[in-house]
């Protein structure tokens, strides 16, 4: 959503159970769904562990799923997601994407910005969970600090791209809101 800033930081947040939940997971769990990155090019260098998705397909009447991330985040997960979201959202919205998304070691996330007509409706939030000092996240030509404790909604109709020049992983969760305006009624949603 273009939100005139590139980052927006949202304040802190305890990440603590839904943190040590991800990185306590078994490595075949970032494999389970395969989608963003067979899909987008621009993702080829990243996993996911997704809870609940939608391809966008057959926009405003779009389906959104729970997927095997579901089950493995939801007790941590959703707690936080609604924290941030009754603290800087309008109630009656609807979560269309979720998920732990992780940047490889030495991997990159090349200059995009998401054209799909839900990010011009959804809020995108980050919630950095695994960090390290050589993680590179541009925003319209610019780079951006991200803290572990804090979430952020970043501004997807810009640019945006990412470096892990670390050498291990770096891990943010992430999830699409549309608030209530801009929901369809119609569409098959997931409860939040």
């Amino acid at each position: 959503m273009e939100i005139g800033v590139p980052l927006k930081e949202l304040g802190d947040y305890d990440i603590n159970p839904l943190q040590d939940t991800i990185l306590a997971l078994p490595e075949s769990s970032w494999f389970g769904n395969q989608y963003r990155q067979l899909e987008y090019e621009v993702h080829e260098h990243t996993q996911s562990i997704v809870m609940v998705f939608t391809d966008g397909s057959n926009w405003p009447n779009i389906e959104v799923s729970r997927e095997a991330g579901w089950s493995l985040l939801t007790e941590h997960a959703v707690p936080l997601m609604h924290q941030i979201l009754s603290d800087h959202y309008p109630p009656g919205g609807t979560i269309i994407r979720a998920m732990a998304a992780r940047l490889e070691a030495g991997g990159i996330i090349k200059p995009h910005h998401d054209a799909h007509p839900s990010f011009h409706y959804a809020h995108r939030i980050h919630v950095p969970i695994y960090t390290n000092p050589r993680v590179r996240f541009m925003i319209d030509g610019r780079p951006q600090t991200m803290q572990l404790g804090k979430a952020y909604e970043i501004n997807n109709q810009k640019k945006h791209s990412v470096m892990n020049k670390g050498s291990e992983g770096r891990i943010n969760f992430i999830f699409d809101y549309i608030p209530p305006a801009h929901v369809d009624r119609n569409a098959t949603a997931t409860p939040n």
